[in-house]
């Protein structure tokens, strides 16, 4: 393993609490690995032995129950994954499969339950890093059943312009599908979700989406900064702004 990815990993608030001495020993054995796209890392209701640190690429977080099937999160570089399972050494809640090429890092879970008994600092890095994906499972079911399909529509085009740079113009950062997941919608309620807002001065063009009236669109989606972080990039690291953003659960994370 590169040293280069070690220095990812390394910058990472969950590990740079961690002495060198102790980094080490949680890294000891670990192995990165290629994945291509549609790859199955994990299956819901899989025992979890690893602890899954995301360095290049994309990885979906969903579920399935009699026959139906959700999103629960997306995930972009450099995330961690599967932690409280990894924590209370219980069963997967959710499955995760690459949606591109990826580079994983995989790291003993035994090895990390053990040195966060040795260092106090690292168990409250880790009680930090649960308490933000808490915040933001909270933050992601109240947008589900407080807002209408188009609402959510309407933020999370405000959100990714944001992230995005603040430009008129902007590129949806997943194909439709997977989309309409996210928000949780049909892809048909999500092609009429689209069609009604470009009553609100929104134009899409297949992935390229412009709002040319971004203040008729906020008095649509009322942000609210109880519910949405529209001001944490996508690439950035699961610090505590990125933990309280994460799962964007929608259904169609991460325990």
């Amino acid at each position: 393993m590169r040293s280069a990815d070690l220095d990812r990993v390394r910058s990472l608030p969950l590990f740079g609490v961690m002495s060198d001495e102790l980094f080490k020993t949680v890294t000891n054995g670990a192995f990165l690995q290629k994945f291509p796209a549609g790859t199955t890392l994990l299956t819901e209701g899989d025992a979890v032995d690893f602890l899954y640190v995301l360095l290049d690429g994309g990885v979906e977080l969903g579920a399935t129950w009699n026959d139906k099937e959700t999103t629960l999160a997306v995930l972009r570089p450099v995330s961690t994954f599967i932690l409280a399972a990894v924590v209370l050494e219980a069963d997967a809640l959710m499955s995760a499969q690459t949606i591109e090429r990826s580079d994983i890092l995989m790291l003993s879970g035994e090895a990390l339950r053990r040195a966060m008994k040795e260092d106090t600092a690292l168990a409250c890095a880790v009680a930090q890093e649960l308490s933000g994906c808490y915040r933001g499972l909270v933050r992601a079911i109240k947008n589900q059943k407080l807002r209408g399909g188009l609402e959510r529509l309407a933020n999370y085009l405000i959100t990714q312009k944001v992230r995005q740079g603040g430009g008129e113009t902007f590129t949806l950062p997943h194909e439709k599908r997977l989309l309409a997941s996210v928000l949780g919608m049909t892809p048909e309620n999500l092609s009429r979700a689209f069609a009604a807002i470009a009553d609100y001065g929104v134009v899409i063009n297949g992935p390229q989406v412009t709002i040319a009236r971004p203040a008729v669109l906020e008095r649509l989606a009322k942000p609210d900064p109880l519910i949405d972080n529209h001001t944490l990039p996508t690439t950035a690291p699961i610090g505590k702004a990125q933990r309280e953003r994460w799962p964007t659960a929608q259904t169609r994370s991460p325990s």
